[in-house]
């Protein structure tokens, strides 16, 4: 077991607020390579990768071509042809999450640990309608 994380002020949590809104706000201006799955999606196109990860859905995108290496890498699958689709991280969080159907986030660079970041289907970076805490009936 381990132990209990500090106790966090209320201006260093505002500090991190601030500094979490400045990282989403650069991911959904920027384009990111996010290669396609192996078989073909429910339109017969081949869908963008994802992993499940406590029943939620994560869309794999990547920084860079590098950065996609490195996780080829890590799966041991660095000789095969990776096929990816450039897309600007607004439409994969505010387009592709919610045509997941399920829950949602985006996973940026996951094999470089603590440097990725995620992006969890929550209000504030997702539609409300694709966040998991959002209540039918709720005012946004």
């Amino acid at each position: 077991m381990s132990a209990p994380e500090p106790a966090l002020d209320a201006p260093e949590v505002a500090a991190r607020r601030r500094e979490f809104a400045a990282l989403l706000g650069e991911f959904r201006r920027t384009a990111v390579l996010v290669p396609l799955g192996e078989g073909p999606g429910p339109d017969g196109e081949r869908g963008l990768l994802t992993a499940d990860l406590g029943g939620i859905r994560f869309i794999l995108a990547f920084s860079d071509e590098q950065a996609l290496a490195r996780y080829a890498q890590v799966r041991g699958e660095y000789r095969r042809e990776w096929t990816y689709q450039t897309i600007l991280g607004a439409r994969l969080l505010d387009v592709a999450v919610p045509a997941a159907g399920v829950p949602c986030g985006v996973a940026l660079d996951c094999a470089d640990g603590e440097d990725g970041m995620v992006f969890p289907p929550v209000r504030g970076i997702v539609p409300d309608e694709a966040a998991v805490d959002h209540k039918e009936g709720e005012a946004t």
